[in-house]
């Protein structure tokens, strides 16, 4: 029998986010130094308000990959990394220590999905059942 994982797509879309995220904070830079981009307001906060759109998409994801998890430390490690990666993408222009955080609270999205896909998904058919 196949083990149902009802939140699966929730983490899908977590570490889909999370790695589209990640390409942007490291393709728009590299993009804007060859570009008029970095001299323009208007497109600067254009690609600004994605940091917003990727916030959105990981905050759905982790609300309902965990809204009915019995496993409190995947709820602590996703909800923490959510925090992490918020905080990050609102506060960049700030410091650049933001910057950083942005990545670490990103892969530690990647990383708490895929535990809880392990978890959810994986560990259940590796359980020995004597039918």
């Amino acid at each position: 029998m196949k083990a149902v994982h009802s939140h699966g797509r929730a983490d899908y879309i977590g570490i889909l986010g999370s790695v589209l995220c990640i390409i942007h904070c490291i393709l728009v830079p590299a993009l804007a130094l060859g570009s008029s981009v970095a001299t323009h307001n208007h497109a600067h906060i254009g690609l600004i308000s994605l940091d917003y759109l990727f916030i959105l998409i990981n905050g759905i994801a982790v609300y309902y990959a965990t809204r009915d998890h019995r496993s409190i430390g995947i709820r602590v490690l996703l909800w923490s990394a959510l925090a992490i990666f918020s905080v990050s993408l609102i506060f960049e222009g700030r410091h650049q220590v933001f910057a950083w955080l942005g990545y670490v609270g990103s892969g530690l999205l990647i990383v708490g999905h895929l535990i809880n896909l392990y978890i959810c998904q994986i560990a259940p058919r590796l359980k020995f059942r004597t039918r």
